[in-house]
Formats: structure tokens, sequence, C-alpha cells
């Protein structure tokens, strides 16, 4: 066995045992994390301990943070998975260079770590695209339910009820992580005493939801100017409720459409099967 080989072993079992190691600390029970519960109260105030290392791996990749934020995940939750996921997949092509060494098979050393780095890159790059994923179907998810927040704070107004009254009351009556979240923002606005339309503004900008954005400016204007917003947030929930219809249709068309491709491609499997014979018999005569 020569030296190469040797070291390749070795590099491959210590990144094993890093891996194990890994998924073994992430099994243990961790205290509660005060930190996001801070920062969610004192946004301004807040601030960052990341280590240097993180902060350098932030400089030179892009990191999605409105979807993190929208997940309620941390980046550095966000790297330890690209981390994690690219160590799972270390294992396999270790695992052939470990066979590669033990069977003394006459393959250059490259060629099985080349694969080993490929497959980690592959790894952390399916992990991002899974972040990106999820936190595009839960976007989609918050701007369905503003459909029904905007609803219900119309109904409050209508009812008699102030801008940050209407506010309170819609979001307390539905269940859910959206609400949940708007409630945060209500409970952060009320302990820093500033208006609830600002910290709606806030986490609007920082998740990317343009919705509750427009929501915030149509009670800020309810609230400064004492304005009947009760038409303006029917309106705004009907034309959301038509965009996200539409946008439906145009989605179930595209997949649709992408089923023509099978079953033509299937049409086509079967012609050749029943004309097969008969182009046979044909150029045997």
């Amino acid at each position: 066995m020569t030296n190469s080989y040797l070291t390749a072993m070795i590099l491959a079992g210590t990144m094993v045992g890093l891996g194990v190691f890994l998924l073994v600390v992430q099994m243990l029970p961790a205290p509660p994390a005060l930190g996001p519960a801070l920062r969610r109260l004192h946004p301004l105030s807040a601030g960052s301990n990341t280590p240097a290392g993180i902060s350098w791996l932030r400089r030179r990749f892009t990191v999605p943070y409105a979807d993190l934020r929208l997940l309620d995940r941390s980046t550095d939750q966000y790297f330890l998975t690209l981390g994690l996921t690219a160590l799972f997949c270390l294992i396999l092509p270790a695992l052939i260079t470990v066979a590669v060494a033990v069977l003394s098979l006459r393959v250059s050393v490259f060629i099985p770590a080349g694969v080993t780095v490929a497959a980690a890159l592959a790894g952390a790059v399916l992990a991002h695209r899974e972040v990106v994923s999820k936190a595009a179907v839960a976007r989609a998810e918050f701007t369905r339910a503003m459909c029904t927040y905007l609803d219900l704070a119309a109904h409050q107004v209508l009812g008699g009820h102030g801008p940050v009254e209407s506010l309170d009351r819609a979001a307390s009556v539905c269940h859910g992580w959206v609400f949940v979240r708007i409630r945060e923002a209500l409970l952060s606005a009320q302990l820093q005493l500033r208006p609830p339309w600002d910290e709606l503004k806030a986490l609007a900008r920082d998740i990317e939801v343009v919705e509750l954005g427009d929501l915030a400016d149509i009670m800020r204007t309810a609230g400064s100017e004492g304005a009947n917003v009760h038409q303006t947030l029917r309106a705004r929930a009907d034309s959301m409720r038509d965009r996200i219809r539409t946008e439906a249709l145009a989605q179930a068309e595209l997949r649709t459409n992408k089923l023509d491709v099978p079953a033509a491609a299937l049409i086509l499997v079967l012609l050749v099967l029943i004309g097969y014979p008969f182009m046979a018999r044909l150029f045997v005569r």
C-alpha cells in the first residue's frame, strides 16, 4: 500500500469521524435560545457576536437573509446546515476512496478525491436550494394569509375600532405561524412604544412580503390622518385574491403543458411498436 493511498484512507476516516461527531452534537439537548427572542424585541440595539469564520463566509457567499428571516433561522444555522450536508455527502465518496486504496486498484487517488469534493459542493448547493424553495412556499402561504388578515382588519374598522385595536383584534382571532409572527411584531411595537404599522412595515421589509407592507401603509393613513380605510382594505384583499387566483391558473396551465411532452413521447413509442412489424415484413420481401 503506497503512502498516497494511506493518506487518502486517513483523510477519509477523519472526515467521516468529524461528520458523525457533528451529527451527535446536533442531537444533544441545547439550552434555550434567548438571543433570537431578544433580537426580535430589540432589533435596533441587538449586537452581533458572530465568529470571524462565519463573517468571512458571509462576505464571500450570497446568503438569502430574507428567506432565513422568513423561516425564522439564523445565518449560523444556515451555514451549519450547509456544512453538515456537505460532510454527509463526503461519506460515500470517502468510502469509495477507501475501497480503492484497500483493493489496490490502479486508479489515481485524485479521481476519488475530486469526486469527494464535487459531492460536497453538490450537497451544499442542494441544501441552499432547499432553503430557497421552502422560503418561497412559506412566502406564498404568508400572502394567502394576508387576504384573511385584511378582511378581518376591515371588519374591525367597520365595527368602530381604531387602527391599532383593529390590528390587534384581527391578529388575535387567527391561528397559524403567519399570525404568530404578526402578533410578535405587534407585541414588539407595544413594548417599544412604537406605532404597530411601523413594526409591520419593518417585518415586511425583512421577510420581503409586499402585502404586509401595503397593510402597514393603509393603517398608517388611518392612524395619522383618521381616514376610513374599510373600503381600501377590502379592495386590497380582493385584488390579492384575484392575483393569487391568476397565478394559480398560470401555474396549472404550465404544468398541464409539461404533460404534453411525455404524452407525445408515449404516442411516438406506440406508433413505432405498431408500425415496426409492417415495416419489417415490407423490407424482408
